[in-house]
């Protein structure tokens, strides 16, 4: 007996399985590999430029006939720094910059890291560089202009683009990491809602899957919720499932797959990691997420001085991760 939830009438797809959308590993090609095998690929556009973002929604539509999504980010964090930057804060994180980039530069030296001959360089740099509450506003006039079928806050609150993606036709939904985080985007009206608990990969929650998917159900009503955080098979999906979800939200699973964009190197050391192998930490992208331990998460570890709040820990973080 096939597997069949409300999930699958409301997007048109076989089965209640998601594709996380990763940003750069859910790629066109892989968005469109999980469409057409039956489930909902989601671009993981967080770092697309405004034009590459068109891109891939039409090189999507060109792979799959089937229905598929877009992920970006509206983290509130940018907004507030866009309201309350210059405005004598004492905490402004742009004053605390040079001191952050300095040591970014000495890890660099420590570690014989060079990104000089990286291709990846100069376009890592200019989206870093506009990270910003005007750049979440270019990707989300392309997602409503492509009228694309689906489309996802992977964080923050879609609440003032939701008129226009109705009018489009365009199905939403938001991830969440706590339950007062879902009862704020169920008000919206959003078509799902992805409760994804600790066990995630990359940004996730302070509270476990198992006990945050049945809370969220119970607090949004009707509203179609989707598990994740370490479902990585069937068994997961069948777990989120009797916890009262509709279906599954998955990403690590995936990203060792041929069509996902990271690179082969990363792919060997998510086969070959362990269940203890992971760390959550701020020094990528200024939120905690759940990453590789790798020596630039130690030494964050065991800094002197705290990552700063997103965007601008990546202005930090990416010329490291480019020569990496």
């Amino acid at each position: 007996m096939k597997l069949h939830s409300p999930l699958c009438d409301l997007f048109g797809i076989e089965y209640p399985i998601v594709l996380a959308g990763m940003g750069g590993a859910s790629t066109p090609a892989l968005a469109a590999a999980v469409s057409n095998a039956g489930g909902l690929g989601v671009l993981g556009a967080a770092a697309c430029q405004p034009e590459e973002l068109r891109a891939w929604i039409r090189q999507t539509r060109a792979l799959t006939d089937k229905p598929f999504g877009v992920d970006t980010l509206l983290p509130a964090s940018v907004r507030r720094t866009a309201q309350t930057q210059g405005d004598g804060n004492r905490d402004d994180p742009s004053d605390q910059l040079a001191a952050h980039l300095q040591f970014a530069r000495d890890f660099m030296a420590r570690e014989h890291l060079d990104n000089g001959g990286n291709p990846r360089r100069a376009r890592h740099a200019s989206d870093l560089q506009v990270f910003s509450k005007e750049f979440f506003d270019a990707q989300m006039r392309v997602v409503i202009e492509e009228r694309v079928p689906v489309y996802a806050a992977g964080l923050g609150n879609p609440g003032p683009w939701m008129a226009e993606l109705r009018y489009n036709g365009t199905k939403v939904m938001a991830v969440v990491g706590a339950v007062r985080h879902a009862i704020q985007v169920a008000a919206i009206g959003l078509d799902a809602i992805v409760a994804q608990g600790h066990d995630a990969g990359g940004h996730n929650s302070p509270v476990g899957a198992m006990a945050l998917i049945p809370q969220v159900v119970d607090a949004v009503g009707r509203i179609p919720v989707l598990g994740a955080g370490g479902i990585g098979d069937g068994r997961g999906v069948a777990a989120a499932m009797m916890l009262g979800a509709a279906g599954g939200w998955i990403g690590t699973a995936f990203l060792a797959a041929e069509e996902s964009g990271i690179d082969q190197h990363q792919k060997q050391a998510l086969v070959e990691g362990t269940e203890e192998a992971t760390v959550i930490s701020r020094s990528v992208t200024g939120k905690p997420a759940r990453i590789i331990r790798s020596k630039w998460t130690d030494a964050w570890e065991q800094a002197d001085i705290k990552p700063l709040p997103m965007p601008y820990q990546g202005i930090v973080s990416g010329p490291v991760m480019a020569a990496a």
